[in-house]
């Protein structure tokens, strides 16, 4: 994965749980060498999972509530580190997000060459709900998605519930996530109401 992954795990991480406790989670992934990460480099998959569990271990969460928390602030790091308007041409509202989200990594594959996205289908059942189907090289990523999906339901002030129905884990060829979204204007991110 590239640097700019790390990178976004790192800066949650000190955001939510300070400096000192990223330095613990890097020494228990054995990454203490390594003193910053280039967002434009590729780093193996395998500093990425360490740092996941590593980070798991040291603040008591399990691997999912881990990805999810780090998808959903992907969302707005992306942004924030001069994505915004790449995210921005991606779509004005969830939907129309989503239904872009492989031309957005083929986009961003024209900057990272040796981005390796994942493969997203989506197939609107009803001008509310959708399902998404989620095809990756990697492994155990599916909860990460749920937090991406709750991450753009804020940037679209949508309000979202995401079921995943299918579970590579379990034996399916690919996961795939039953999303209900709501984007009437009473929606209000604040309070989920």
């Amino acid at each position: 994965m590239y640097g700019l992954v790390n990178k976004a795990i790192q800066d949650m991480i000190c955001k939510h749980h300070g400096e000192e406790t990223w330095e613990i989670i890097k020494q228990k992934a054995e990454l203490e060498d390594i003193d910053f990460f280039v967002g434009m480099d590729a780093y193996t998959d395998d500093i990425t999972y360490r740092l996941v569990a590593a980070a798991c271990d040291v603040l008591g969460m399990e691997t999912e509530a881990i990805l999810q928390a780090f998808g959903e602030y992907w969302v707005t790091y992306t942004a924030e580190e001069g994505y915004g308007e790449l995210l921005a041409s991606a779509g004005k509202s969830l939907g129309q997000f989503v239904e872009n989200l492989d031309n957005l990594h083929a986009r961003v594959g024209l900057s990272f060459p040796q981005l390796r996205p994942p493969a997203f289908d989506c197939e609107h059942t009803s001008d509310k709900s959708m399902e998404l189907h989620y095809q990756s090289t990697r492994q155990g990523l599916a909860p990460m998605v749920i937090g991406l999906l709750h991450g753009l339901g804020k940037r679209f002030h949508t309000k979202v519930d995401v079921t995943q129905i299918s579970f590579r884990e379990q034996g399916a060829s690919h996961d795939i996530f039953s999303i209900e979204y709501d984007d009437s204007q009473t929606y209000d991110q604040r309070t989920g109401d």
